[in-house]
């Protein structure tokens, strides 16, 4: 199968994630997944950190966001995830974002996501885009604001034109634009090239810092660096400076992630 869900363990994904609930392919069964998804699995790059490659065959992608209970990036989240859609029999497609963050710089195109078909229905799914990205499936709908996280995050998908879209975060200082992408399909083979270039290339933001992220109903956390910042309803903002030292003991508390002593103690040389 083209998204490897012949060597899914469905059973240890859905016990990660927490989702015991239907299964057949439905919006309501897509909505409920991509929310345990992105609560239960948190967004990082520490792999990097570590002097380690990012590996995207599903195996590796098993053994470290499922079994070792560690996080990833967008490649890690969104091709796993494509491997539970492909299993439980949705029609999808991979894409590729250009992430701009309201800047009007053209950027290359590191990120990736996903168009899943339910119910009648076209949907945005991104489960890998980190603390300002998704708790749940979009309608693939210009202009149409959608609440999430009881009320407390908004989004809405735009046509800028010649084929592009938009996800804007809708804030109250205004909308900030997320990410574009066009609906060109891309496949897993795509994803290796632009993982290489994201894990390993100075000018990519993920090979400085450590990053890690984790979103929530009504707190999303945020670890750059040695700056831990928590967002709450109405993106109000608290941010302090940890010690590096301590930098293990945040990602285990706050992100849930536990690291081997070896791993701990190189990561408090890297903040």
């Amino acid at each position: 199968m083209t998204w490897g869900s012949g060597k899914l363990d469905l059973d240890a994904y859905l016990e990660r994630t927490g989702y015991h609930g239907p299964l057949e392919p439905t919006a309501a069964t897509l909505r409920d997944l991509h929310r345990h998804h992105v609560e239960a699995i948190p967004f990082e790059n520490l792999e990097i950190m570590f002097g380690r490659p990012v590996e995207l065959d599903l195996a590796r992608l098993q053994a470290k966001l499922v079994r070792q209970r560690r996080g990833g990036y967008c490649y890690e989240h969104n091709l796993l995830f494509a491997a539970v859609l492909e299993r439980l029999g949705y029609a999808f497609t991979g894409l590729s974002a250009r992430v701009t963050m309201g800047v009007g710089k053209l950027r290359p195109p590191t990120h990736m996501c996903l168009r899943a078909e339910a119910d009648g229905v076209a949907w945005l799914a991104d489960v890998g885009f980190g603390g300002d990205g998704l708790l749940e499936p979009i309608p693939m709908r210009a202009g149409q604001p959608v609440r999430q996280g009881a009320g407390a995050w908004e989004y809405e998908l735009a046509e800028p034109g010649d084929g592009v879209w938009a996800l804007r975060s809708l804030r109250p200082q205004g909308s900030l634009e997320l990410y574009t992408f066009t609906l060109e399909a891309r496949w897993p083979v795509d994803y290796t090239v632009f993982n290489w270039y994201t894990s390993t290339h100075p000018r990519s933001v993920f090979t400085h810092r450590p990053v890690v992220q984790k979103v929530g109903d009504d707190l999303r956390r945020s670890l750059a660096g040695s700056e831990l910042t928590l967002i709450r309803p109405g993106w109000a903002r608290e941010t302090r400076t940890a010690d590096p030292g301590g930098l293990p003991e945040i990602v285990a508390a706050d992100f849930g992630i536990e690291l081997t002593a070896q791993d701990a103690e190189t990561l408090r040389h890297r903040s």
